[in-house]
């Protein structure tokens, strides 16, 4: 793919998931019993359809990731700062934050009392884990460094490994939320070790081969990536169907506080680098990828702890929904500004 272009699937990926949610609806008001017994095949609450498609989701991503570019981290450890602290030490927290003051607040009288919890778990759930595979997308649309995002998104991957499930204990905790831990670390070991494990012994095997044998592996996946994200959206909205045609409005209220998050945690990293001195072209991935998330794992870990008729999975998918055209808008922002951020005086060379 050109640099600057983007598959018809990643631009269009609201308008497919758009449709997913017309479908799941559909689907699940015309056969009720099929998705209820579908969604009653699960092991400690994971359930095993589910935990299959996500497999076929994040395998692909993960075999983008090379690991061994973590020795590139040196080179930009400014930039790479503002990513851990942005990623870590914000997001979670700040999302924490803005649950607290517009679910179980702000909108709490317009929010079905019994989901607030969830809604506010869900949230948190997105937020705790940083973007694996869309930031490729966005950092190659800003003209961002590649080895700086690779080594981003491989440190990044790194650290949620044993990072994403104590982190959401805590927050979840905080937020006085019940914390199933056996399914919590069964969704960690499930939707994280061992794909990473499987991703990275694939990739070594591939790469043995030649360069070639990988990308032609990567191109054979990528439909199966695609079909499986978009199935996995048809089951949870045909669960979910009934809440939304009863309250339309949830959707739009449980936008606001992740369009919130996105803008402020991009333009905190984009300042963050600036002032710092680094280069635009690591600016760039290190704000892209503070702002979006890895929507995939969010999913499968909100089905897991909460069920697919939860508010949770419902949150998780309302992230789904405003990424891409959010995101776009990122991207047009930190492009535009180009000249004012080369301006700073301080930029490294």
């Amino acid at each position: 793919m050109k640099q600057g272009s983007m598959s018809v699937f990643e631009r269009y990926l609201t308008v497919w998931v758009a449709l997913c949610i017309l479908v799941g609806i559909a689907l699940g008001q015309a056969f009720p019993g099929l998705a209820q017994t579908i969604g009653g095949w699960e092991v400690a609450r994971v359930n095993l359809h589910v935990g299959l498609l996500i497999w076929v989701m994040i395998v692909p991503m993960l075999l983008k990731v090379d690991f061994a570019a973590l020795g590139q981290v040196r080179r930009h450890v400014r930039g790479i700062g503002v990513t851990l602290f942005v990623n870590w030490l914000v997001k979670p927290f700040s999302m924490a934050l803005l649950g607290w003051l517009f679910i179980r607040h702000w909108f709490a009288p317009w929010l079905p009392a019994d989901q607030i919890d969830s809604y506010i778990a869900g949230l948190i759930l997105l937020a705790a884990a940083p973007c694996t595979a869309m930031v490729f997308v966005w950092s190659r649309l800003t003209g961002g460094d590649p080895l700086f995002t690779l080594s981003q998104v491989a440190l990044n991957d790194t650290i949620m490994v044993v990072a994403f499930a104590p982190l959401v204990a805590f927050l979840l905790g905080l937020s006085a939320i019940t914390v199933p831990w056996a399914t919590l670390l069964v969704s960690v070991l499930l939707y994280i070790v061992a794909p990473v494990v499987l991703a990275q012994w694939l990739r070594r095997r591939l790469l043995a081969r030649g360069p070639g044998a990988l990308e032609a592996v990567l191109q054979r996946l990528g439909p199966w990536s695609i079909a499986a994200l978009l199935l996995t959206l048809v089951l949870l909205f045909a669960f979910q169907g009934e809440a939304i045609l009863r309250q339309p409005l949830v959707i739009a209220l449980l936008a606001v506080p992740i369009l919130v998050q996105v803008f402020f945690n991009s333009a905190l990293a984009y300042g963050l680098n600036r002032a710092l001195g680094e280069q635009h072209a690591v600016a760039c991935p290190s704000a892209l990828i503070g702002a979006s998330n890895f929507f995939e794992l969010a999913v499968a870990t909100a089905i897991s702890l909460f069920g697919f008729e939860s508010g949770a999975a419902l949150a998780t998918v309302v992230g789904v929904l405003v990424e891409v055209p959010v995101m776009l808008l990122v991207v047009k922002v930190v492009n535009s500004s180009r000249p004012w951020y080369e301006a700073g005086g301080r930029t490294a060379r």
